[in-house]
């Protein structure tokens, strides 16, 4: 499950802009705030040319009482590749290269091999991956509700999914966003489904533009590890 929630987001730490202006709020000052923090965003990450970073993951699953803790290292480059390595309390290697995404299961000594496109419920991360879209009809961004602000007083996005008819709607009921004050990279990203679960990244200890070559994304697995073709979860 893991590594779906995966394909949904984490594409959206380095590949933006994934935001787009929000629609009329109630308050101007709120207005000129979020405007602000999205445009400092988009900057930001259209500067980035890879990235990479430590993340905590709390995943929160629907009539369970404990959240799912996870820790890891995620490498990000454009365009389209990524490296997402779950560390603790299992390990998990995702490698994404364009459309193409290979899961190391080390416990199973197998390897999930399959298209983004087919494998993720959305074709957003595709995109934003390879920096073709920024996601202009896809979601609204707004003030998130209530008083609760992030590092340094700036206030939390709220990215809603527009369109009854898209995949992203289906799943997804809204994002929240929390940037860093002074770079305005992302801090932290929480993923609301329509189920009830709710997914929480924190990413920490930031590190962009290092020029990281390619061979970090490239995968090296045993000689003995089973290829698996994976499942496909919602056709393009």
């Amino acid at each position: 499950m893991r590594r779906i929630i995966v394909m949904a987001m984490a594409v959206c730490l380095l590949a933006g802009p994934c935001l787009v202006s929000a629609e009329e709020p109630a308050d101007p000052q709120e207005r000129k705030e979020i405007q602000d923090i999205v445009k400092r965003l988009q900057a930001r990450y259209e500067k980035t040319k890879d990235l990479q970073a430590d993340f905590t993951q709390k995943t929160t699953i629907e009539g369970f009482e404990r959240p799912m803790l996870s820790t890891g290292k995620v490498y990000i480059k454009k365009p389209g590749r990524l490296r997402w390595n779950y560390l603790d309390p299992s390990t998990e290697d995702i490698y994404v290269n364009r459309d193409d995404v290979k899961v190391y299961v080390p416990e199973h000594k197998q390897v999930l091999v399959g298209k983004l496109t087919q494998m993720a419920a959305s074709r957003a991360p595709l995109e934003l991956l390879q920096g073709a879209a920024k996601l202009e009809e896809s979601f609204v961004v707004e003030p998130t509700p209530g008083k609760a602000k992030g590092l340094g007083g700036l206030r939390l996005l709220t990215l809603l999914p527009k369109g009854e008819g898209h995949e992203t709607v289906r799943s997804l009921q809204r994002i929240v966003i929390e940037v860093f004050p002074k770079t305005y990279f992302i801090r932290t990203i929480s993923l609301h489904e329509h189920s009830g679960n709710v997914s929480y990244f924190e990413f920490s200890s930031l590190q962009d533009n290092v020029g990281l070559g390619d061979e970090v994304f490239e995968p090296k697995f045993p000689a003995d590890v089973e290829v698996v073709k994976a499942p496909v979860l919602s056709q393009p």
